[in-house]
């Protein structure tokens, strides 16, 4: 115990002490926060271990330095002029006020003494530094970011204007710079605000949409589709022009789809790709980007929102040697982040890891990936049979799509691989049947498949603003809840109509609801004997696990989400 102790730093030791930490579980987070290169601080705040004022008021003791609520203070009297806008963004801290040579600054993490030490050196002052919630500090930060875009965009409305008339016309594609000439014109500035907006946003999508009379641009936010401009429809193939050169596709190009991808650099440690595709219209060309969050693949499983014991199955099967991981649902379910964070557990230097995806979305270091290119050769079953002769440990495939990748990736787990791949189907008890469907015998499939995962995103609900929603007992027995479960006294939440400013309607972020279904006797049993999906799914239930639906109540029962998302992302009960 005591060299447990000593292993951990003293914030870690005093949140254990005060007990909003087990030692294991203080222990675990400080590996990952290790892991993911991400101060201690954020990590216990942006996996919700610890409430953020627990976090900070235990470092303000630990570390002996005043604490602030930053909602107490008027961001009117936040310093803009002092600090390096970059270093602010670069270390997380922010500057609050000026005392003759002392400058305060507002830090969630108070052992970042380089950071402290640089901001010294470049403004001269003594650094003197005050605690706060690092979730507050880091909207606040993003928040003086806005602003301070705003200004050089407060033109912009003007800009739209005139956009009509400006000569945006974008260089011939093909070299690095193209399309830089007009970096000063409104087209451009006008695509990179919706671009950093996006991000800013939490966007996973955005739609740039010609039409007859009209053009429009969408955001897809927390899993739903909302306006966000209407530039003039005359402008529609210069946007496009613009988004291709940005994606190096071929301007002159637009009776065929294409696909690219566009890095955007907005910080010196990060950058975010968007992947785009443009596809010919009625009225000219749709372009939908794609954003692909590196961030979003080292969250941690804590931050995906498995239940305790689903969590637990993954994890076990993760540590097996050989045997096969399906992640099922539709495009935008989140599969792509359930794979890489078991992919990411996985990466130790003791292990081969090969990916064939299609197309690779987020860069992993020390994870071989392969980007398929049918039109090339390279399908999934091909990279897969180059994988099976490079000594592999682990291999993920993008997606099983045919007979030929099916067989060869359940003879790889059959052959001492772990193997993890998706499917599109709606459950897990699906997937069983749909790879039987595609011809792979059954006693393949009861012999390499160990797990199935189906999932869906929800929309978080608002923890500022969700209220009580008053449900009789009879209907809630209706919708699916037990009595055992009425037992508990559980409230029901719902969203805040308006919403409030720190969220939109009443949602902010989204969660994930799954149906984990681990392969026992009596399924394999079931799969031999070619079941249908209807005795797979009420052998799952004898056995204790728990299907999408009822995976959703759970969340409910737990004031996450809302019996109405529940009910939209998955197909009731």
């Amino acid at each position: 115990m005591n060299s447990s102790v000593s292993s951990l730093s003293g914030l870690a030791r005093r949140l254990v002490k005060e007990g909003h930490l087990s030692m294991e579980a203080a222990q675990t987070a400080t590996t990952e926060a290790r892991d993911a290169r991400t101060p201690l601080v954020h990590h216990l705040v942006a996996t919700g271990k610890v409430p953020a004022m627990a976090v900070a008021r235990s470092a303000a003791e630990e570390f002996g330095d005043p604490l602030l609520d930053l909602n107490a203070f008027s961001r009117e009297n936040v310093i803009k002029d002092i600090v390096d806008p970059r270093l602010v963004t670069k270390h997380t801290i922010l500057p609050l006020m000026r005392r003759g040579s002392r400058l305060f600054v507002a830090v969630s993490d108070p052992t970042n003494l380089p950071a402290l030490e640089e901001i010294r050196f470049n403004t001269g002052l003594n650094v003197e530094t005050v605690i706060v919630e690092d979730d507050k500090l880091r909207r606040w930060i993003d928040q003086v970011e806005s602003e301070q875009e705003g200004k050089a965009f407060e033109n912009l409305d003007d800009d739209l204007d005139n956009l009509e008339t400006a000569d945006t016309a974008p260089a011939p594609s093909g070299g690095e710079d193209a399309g830089a000439g007009a970096d000063d014109a409104p087209i451009v500035r006008f695509v990179n605000k919706l671009l950093l907006d996006a991000i800013k946003g939490g966007a996973s999508d955005l739609h740039f949409e010609p039409y007859e009379k009209n053009y429009r641009v969408r955001f897809r936010q927390d899993g739903i589709l909302q306006t966000v401009s209407k530039p003039p429809v005359n402008i529609a193939s210069k946007l496009a022009a613009r988004l291709k050169v940005m994606a190096r596709l071929d301007i002159s190009e637009r009776r065929v789809p294409q696909d690219g991808r566009i890095k955007l650099k907005i910080s010196k440690t990060r950058a975010i790709d968007f992947r785009v595709n443009t596809c010919p219209t009625l009225f000219g060309e749709k372009i939908v980007l794609r954003i692909l969050d590196p961030e979003s693949a080292k969250m941690g499983i804590d931050a995906l929102g498995y239940e305790p014991e689903q969590k637990q199955m993954y994890m076990d099967a993760l540590e097996k040697p050989q045997g096969m991981i399906l992640v099922t649902g539709p495009t935008g379910s989140g599969k792509t982040v359930s794979l890489y964070t078991g992919v990411n557990i996985l990466n130790t230097p003791e292990r081969n890891i090969s990916t064939a995806e299609d197309p690779v979305e987020i860069n992993l270091e020390g994870v071989n990936q392969v980007n398929v290119n049918p039109k090339q050769g390279l399908d999934f079953s091909s990279a897969l049979r180059a994988f099976l002769r490079q000594d592999p440990d682990v291999v993920l495939v993008g997606e099983i799509r045919d007979l030929e990748t099916a067989e060869i990736a359940v003879k790889a787990a059959q052959t001492g691989h772990l193997v993890l791949s998706t499917l599109h189907t709606n459950s897990a008890p699906e997937t069983l049947t749909r790879l039987r469907n595609m011809g792979v015998p059954s006693f393949n499939i009861a012999t390499s498949v160990i797990l199935i995962i189906a999932q869906r995103l929800a929309r978080r609900l608002c923890e500022h603003c969700k209220e009580k929603v008053d449900v009789p007992a009879q209907s809630l027995l209706e919708m699916g809840f037990t009595d055992a479960d009425l037992q508990t006294g559980f409230t029901v939440y719902g969203p805040h109509a308006e919403g409030c400013d720190k969220c939109r309607g009443g949602y902010k972020g989204r969660v994930g609801i799954y149906e984990v279904v681990r392969i026992t006797d009596g399924i394999s049993r079931i799969i031999m004997e070619e079941g249908n999906s209807i005795q797979i799914g009420d052998q799952c239930r004898r056995e204790g696990f728990n299907d999408l639906y009822r995976s959703g109540l759970i969340k409910v029962m737990h004031g996450v989400t809302s019996l109405e998302e529940v009910s939209r992302v998955t197909s009731g009960h």
